[in-house]
């Protein structure tokens, strides 16, 4: 996969040398060249970001990580919030945003497709400080040059209606993908959520990796023609079971208060919330483990406010900030030493959301037909189009 993705990087980059970039961007002259020094602001930034990535104080007071940082650079923040990679992938691609908080599903078609421009990280002063895990992943770094500052990490989680399943936590995906009697005397038909997006194809391959070795599934995002079939085959059959397809993390959580839905995967946004609201949710990681993000910042190759661009990445990592998402979100921070002396995270609110559990995650990635575990594999594109089919019945 990283072969392919190399060569098609290393053409983009040398085509980008021949276009032009305008305006003072603090040392950039041309379109993607990497910045080698951060200028005067330019008064606002706009981000694509995840439900609930960047906040300030509207839903509740005590998270906030942009007034101040607004008032020490005087760079406006602006959000637009995307639902899916997918929608982030389109978002960038029409461009006048200047930065992503895209997970690793999107961090590479962005890079592919020269939609992101390489970070000089000598000007982000904790780059140091992030998790040696993530600073050279392989979904934000090509030939060892970066693409984005890490954001936060996590997984998955199966969240469940705890009055449904009698108090006892589910131990397998199973309860989402076969039918199944609860707890409460009633079947999972029509009380079950998939998600909206073709990489949710990869969950149904991460159950079928531990529940049917036969097939030979090493990497969920890595499927011969068999097995993703036999992928597409489990998410036919869970069709019958699924009331909604949720992409809209709150809509998820209205229909968990008051829709009787059971179970769903889910993220750990949407648990803290419904938990924090006195709903009967929990969540869990099965025995099969769980997909996961790994969420980087990266900057569009024509950012408008490219300076104010580099002022939020820097601010994206400091301590508080990292702390009080990982709080909000039930992510985990990007910067391991966030997790001592937050007051909202907590002692150990970093072993709650799943800091022990990074070799339980298979981490988003973008599907290509030149993989790593076998000769050739399913790329994305195919993804899509049969997930549009099962989703719609066919």
């Amino acid at each position: 996969m990283m072969k392919h993705v190399k060569l098609i990087v290393l053409s983009l980059l040398l085509m980008s040398l021949f276009v032009a970039c305008g305006g003072d961007t603090g040392g950039e002259t041309e379109s993607g060249s990497m910045m080698q020094k951060i200028g005067d602001g330019e008064g606002e930034v706009d981000i694509i970001a995840w439900a609930g990535y960047i906040e300030r104080g509207e839903t509740d007071p005590a998270y906030d990580w942009a007034t101040d940082f607004e008032a020490s650079t005087s760079c406006k923040v602006n959000v637009k919030v995307a639902a899916t990679s997918d929608e982030m992938v389109a978002l960038m691609n029409e461009g006048g945003f200047d930065l992503v908080t895209a997970s690793g599903d999107a961090s590479l078609r962005l890079i592919s497709g020269n939609k992101v421009q390489p970070i000089n990280t000598d000007l982000i002063d904790d780059w140091s400080e992030v998790d040696s895990r993530l600073q050279n992943s392989e979904w934000h770094t090509v030939d060892s040059v970066h693409y984005g500052v890490p954001y936060q990490w996590g997984s998955n989680v199966l969240m469940y209606n705890t009055e449904a399943f009698g108090g006892v936590a589910p131990d397998s995906w199973s309860v989402v993908f076969e039918e199944t009697t609860l707890a409460d005397g009633m079947s999972n038909a029509g009380r079950v959520q998939a998600f909206d997006g073709p990489i949710y194809i990869a969950d149904a391959a991460l159950y079928l990796m531990y529940n049917n070795p036969e097939l030979g599934i090493t990497d969920p995002y890595e499927l011969n023609r068999d097995q993703f079939n036999a992928a597409l085959d489990l998410l036919r059959q869970q069709r019958a079971l699924v009331g909604r397809y949720w992409h809209d993390a709150f809509i998820q959580m209205d229909d968990f208060t008051n829709e009787g839905v059971a179970a769903s995967s889910s993220w750990p946004f949407q648990v803290n919330l419904l938990q924090f609201a006195g709903e009967p949710i929990a969540s869990v990681i099965p025995v099969e483990g769980a997909t996961g993000w790994a969420d980087t910042t990266m900057m569009h190759v024509d950012a408008p406010h490219p300076n104010c661009a580099y002022m939020w990445l820097n601010h994206s990592i400091n301590p508080n900030l990292q702390g009080d998402l990982a709080a909000w979100f039930g992510s985990v921070p990007a910067r391991p030493s966030a997790c001592d002396g937050n007051d909202l995270l907590g002692p150990e609110g970093c072993k709650i959301n799943g800091i022990d559990n990074f070799d339980r995650i298979s981490f988003w990635k973008t599907p290509t037909a030149d993989c790593d575990s076998q000769d050739e594999c399913v790329p994305y594109h195919e993804w899509v189009t049969n997930y549009i089919a099962v989703i719609g019945g066919r």
